[in-house]
């Protein structure tokens, strides 16, 4: 399993539900006002700020809070928020990749470069993680917006390059430069989707015992913590068996 998957899975084991949730929203938000700053507070003439609505949407985001953070982006005092990339290794030599959007970059690094020296990783130069992953288009759907067979016949025919499924969900993934239309295809058959993303999915992964397990999901969860990190990804799977020895 991709370790962004892995990952997502993992902190709802872990219970802490509410607390992302709460970050999830201010992700959200803060990726529709990034879009509206970018392209215009328009949705069907901003690609990104349509998908970035939609994200929020089927998250439950209020519809308050997604007009107030495009009205504020599109104002004159909107932030301006930087995009950057940050590449490092986890315990156990595991790749990681952390996107941020900040409007402190001197804040922002300082807080990424103590999570990892904190937690057992250390802070790499820019790619030397990244040709370990795919830079890729992700498209989600519940598992029961249709069975394996249609949604993979859509999928193809919309554009995408593979499906992934199982009990709960279907994953769509895409060329990053395709992802607007498979999504707008995809629509067209199955209403909008559960999330829709740029990520960076692991070539391959590594498993990581109950010695490193541990202190790399503190890493994790370090990283996670930051207000100014927007996504991480790793390169890692961590067996049941593993996840069981570190519950009790």
């Amino acid at each position: 399993m991709a370790g962004h998957s892995k990952w997502a899975n993992i902190q709802h084991r872990k219970g802490r539900q509410d607390k992302a949730r709460s970050k999830l929203f201010s992700k959200l938000s803060k990726e529709i006002a990034i879009a509206a700053k970018m392209g215009g507070g328009d949705p069907d003439a901003n690609p990104r700020l349509r998908l970035a609505i939609n994200n929020a949407k089927s998250q439950s985001v209020p519809k308050d809070n997604i007009q107030r953070a495009v009205d504020k982006a599109t104002g004159a005092d909107g932030a301006d928020y930087e995009e950057i990339r940050y590449e490092g290794f986890g315990p156990a030599g595991i790749g990681i990749i952390v996107e941020v959007s900040t409007d402190n970059k001197n804040r922002a690094a300082a807080e990424v470069r103590t999570a990892f020296a904190k937690n057992g990783g250390n802070l790499g130069e820019t790619g030397s993680v990244a040709f370990m992953f795919d830079h890729i288009g992700e498209v989600q759907y519940a598992a029961d917006a249709a069975d394996e067979d249609t949604m993979l016949e859509a999928a193809i025919e919309a554009g995408a390059e593979d499906v992934v499924s199982d009990a709960d969900t279907h994953i769509i993934y895409c060329a990053r430069e395709d992802l607007h239309e498979v999504v707008k295809a995809l629509e067209t058959n199955f209403g909008e989707p559960g999330s829709a993303n740029m990520i960076w999915k692991p070539q391959n992964t590594i498993d990581v015992g109950a010695d490193k397990a541990g202190i790399l999901l503190k890493l994790m969860d370090a990283l996670e913590d930051s207000d100014d990190v927007q996504n991480v990804y790793a390169n890692f799977d961590i067996s049941e068996e593993v996840m069981e020895s570190l519950d009790d």
